[in-house]
């Protein structure tokens, strides 16, 4: 794959060569040769190209289209191909970015076709690039915005082994009369032919001999929609790629590569399942007629993994750090927000400039729980004294005003640190507001956690320009709340929505003792290494247009084993999950993968901002935090969250005696802190006692007999 990440656009140029693209440079920002003779100079010598960008540094990169088929779809709203069949038959190949929003998609010409430029004749706006042309690649920069390889989309393979066009826009190329120079039909007229049959052939291209063969300059195409139709009825990827697989070594003469096979199956799965022929296929109907699993009390409770253990709560190098001096400051020294505090402040400082091999990022919405007074402000105002002592004091924001403030902020600064004490608040808010002022702040905080390595399209305001888009926009959330008024502010809409899963949850657990708070200077090496992330620009451009290409911190292989077996555990919970219909589990452990990536990646840049490699101890650690933190997340959700008022005062109850000495009171005590009267309350004991989830125990004092009432061994919170 050609890497996007290095520091001189030389180096790229020199890899395109590397792979048998000729090259040749283009204006700085533009899009104009700046050799003798234009393309025609293009070459693949080192010497020369070094020659050439030596001189210019800053020059784009132009790549030659002669031999291959380049369609350009201007307009990031251009629907060509309108139909889904063919749109996927289109990702079999690479796909660039331009910096308009539109799309390259790069095919080599199938043997014995010479084709030229066209513009517009295939499609509105929709031209291509052929012999006699070029293109610009990635990551040169036009207007101030870079082209990109699509993810998965990279042009990674030599011009002979690119994928050749379907069958339908060979058919419609060839039928474009006087703009090829070989297999023109006729007058191409404006160029509206029908998507799969070429002009004056009714019935298409004729099928193999035996009907089965699949020869050159289809095989791709056949493929993807042979993946296509499967994609449609819920197979998945390992499944679509096995039929390939043996499709491609039984019928294509000559097979394609594996690789190629491998790059079909995961283009295709891109798309989502068609949910009703999914249904039709797995024959739903009949499943719906089954008997509900059961939640009458038999199914085991989840376990209480307790708070997370303080051993995870550090960090080697920068985190511990600033840590240490939050703790020898702070009037209540508090671990827990301390760690949440350093952890913010580090995601932030790398937002934008390092990523690992599946391009996660440093993005985090960490929430610390802690009751008043417990030392929930000292570490926001540590990390707002730290960026303002190195200059980026305007990457600090603290309440939510709406949707649209945050996407303005971040259009200022694509890298923000949101430090709020009103989480539980904004839930609540959401939850009874019947405007769409907090909904709007709910969608744009999900959606940004997974736009980080994405350009992010803000949205169109009426009478005003165009509204631009924000380039790997980076929202790092540090908020507190009180831990009851949070899980009581939950529902089970924001279970599962997504915004529950995308929040790192820590709990404080009881105040700490008090110390006399001291006045100290920010530790000088907790500067420096701040300082260092912000003068860190991996990219192209200057200080005020900076494009960021952020850098690739590596695996070690055996770090690299320990997170395939944190996703393969946790999809096998996901599996439980999803066979007990639990929606807020799959939801949750669905997530469980990317946080321990995204952790194990802090934890690398923390303890070696300069050479950073994700070992053994960053992935060990990642594991431990993430599974634990999702398995008390998951049981605080289900001994909090309620489907209705009724089951809201059922849990109340049943979290009355967990907080109880032996997990038992006795009734009038219960009763007074249940605050509902005794008619209501023995409704509830009832129902508890029926479902298993309470044992009622009888004892006699003084002469008068009293009930205690205690939770069962097993109790369930559904």
């Amino acid at each position: 794959m050609i890497p996007i990440r290095t520091e001189h656009l030389v180096n790229v140029a020199l890899r395109y060569a590397d792979l048998g693209y000729p090259v040749f440079p283009c204006a700085p920002g533009g899009k104009v040769p700046i050799t003798p003779h234009g393309f025609k100079d293009a070459t693949t010598d080192a010497v020369q190209i070094e020659a050439w960008w030596e001189k210019t540094p800053d020059a784009n990169i132009g790549v030659p289209t002669a031999g291959l088929l380049v369609v350009d779809v201007d307009d990031v709203d251009n629907p060509w191909p309108a139909d889904p069949i063919l749109a996927e038959e289109m990702t079999c190949a690479p796909m660039s970015l331009t910096p308009r929003g539109g799309r390259h998609h790069v095919f080599r010409q199938p043997d014995g076709k010479v084709w030229k430029n066209t513009a517009g004749r295939i499609a509105p706006k929709v031209d291509t690039r052929a012999d006699g042309g070029y293109i610009v690649v990635p990551p040169s920069v036009v207007d101030g915005k870079m082209y990109q390889w699509a993810e998965t989309f990279e042009l990674d393979v030599a011009p002979e082994m690119l994928p050749e066009p379907p069958a339908w826009l060979v058919s419609q190329l060839d039928g474009a009369g006087d703009l090829f120079t070989r297999g023109s039909t006729g007058d191409a007229g404006d160029g509206q032919f029908p998507p799969t049959v070429a002009q004056g052939s009714p019935k298409g291209p004729d099928p193999p001999p035996d009907g089965n063969l699949i020869p050159s300059g289809t095989r791709n195409a056949t493929l993807a929609r042979l993946a296509g139709t499967m994609r449609r009825v819920g197979m998945t990827q390992d499944e679509i790629f096995a039929a390939l697989a043996q499709a491609n070594e039984d019928r294509c003469r000559p097979p394609l590569s594996m690789r190629e096979v491998e790059k079909i199956a995961a283009s295709i799965c891109r798309y989502e399942p068609d949910q009703v022929a999914v249904a039709v296929v797995e024959d739903h109907w009949v499943q719906d007629q089954q008997p509900e699993p059961s939640t009458d009390g038999n199914a085991p409770a989840l376990p209480d993994p307790g708070p997370l253990p303080e051993e995870l709560l550090r960090v080697p190098g920068f985190v511990s750090e600033v840590m240490d001096h939050c703790l020898a400051v702070a009037p209540y020294p508090n671990v827990v927000m301390a760690f949440c505090g350093a952890l913010a402040l580090q995601a932030v400082l790398a937002g934008r400039k390092v990523r690992d091999p599946g391009d996660n990022r440093t993005n985090l919405y960490l929430l610390g729980l802690a009751h008043s007074s417990a030392g929930k402000d000292l570490p926001r105002k540590v990390n707002t004294e730290i960026l303002h002592a190195i200059g980026l004091s305007s990457q600090v924001g603290g309440r939510f005003a709406s949707g649209e403030g945050v996407q303005d902020a971040l259009f200022m600064e694509p890298s923000m640190l949101f430090q709020t004490d009103e989480i539980d608040g904004m839930l609540q808010s959401i939850n009874k507001s019947k405007d769409a002022r907090h909904e709007s702040i709910m969608n744009t905080l999900l959606t940004m956690y997974s736009s980080a390595n994405s350009v992010f399209p803000m949205r169109r305001k009426a009478g005003k320009d165009a509204p631009g888009t924000i380039n790997q926009p980076h929202l790092v959330i540090f908020g507190t709340a009180i831990p009851n008024h949070y899980y009581e502010a939950l529902s089970e809409r924001m279970l599962t929505n997504g915004f529950f899963a995308r929040m790192i949850i820590l709990e404080c657990g009881k105040r700490s003792p008090g110390q006399e708070p001291s006045i100290r200077k920010l530790p000088a090496r907790v500067l420096e290494v701040a300082k260092w992330w912000a003068d860190f620009r991996p990219g192209t451009g200057n200080l005020q247009n900076w494009h960021p290409v952020p850098r690739v911190v590596l695996h070690t292989d055996e770090a690299k084993r320990i997170l395939i077996e944190t996703r393969l555990e946790a999809e096998e919970e996901y599996d439980r999950a999803e066979s007990a219909r639990d929606a807020v589990g799959t939801t949750v452990w669905g997530r469980v993968s990317e946080h321990a990536r995204k952790l194990a990646l802090l934890y690398a840049v923390s303890e070696n901002h300069e050479q950073p490699e994700i070992g053994r101890a960053a992935a060990e650690w990642a594991k431990r935090f993430v599974i634990h933190q999702t398995r008390r997340m998951l049981f605080m959700a289900q001994a909090y969250v309620a489907d209705n008022p009724f089951h809201a005062e059922c849990l109340k109850f049943l979290q009355k005696l967990r907080e109880a000495p032996g997990q038992e009171l006795p009734h009038s005590i219960l009763l007074k802190r249940m605050k509902i009267g005794s008619k209501d309350f023995l409704s509830l004991v009832d129902t508890l006692e029926q479902s298993g989830d309470i044992m009622i125990r009888k004892q006699s004092t003084s002469g008068r007999a009293g009930r205690f009432y205690r939770l069962a061994d097993l109790s369930v919170l559904d």
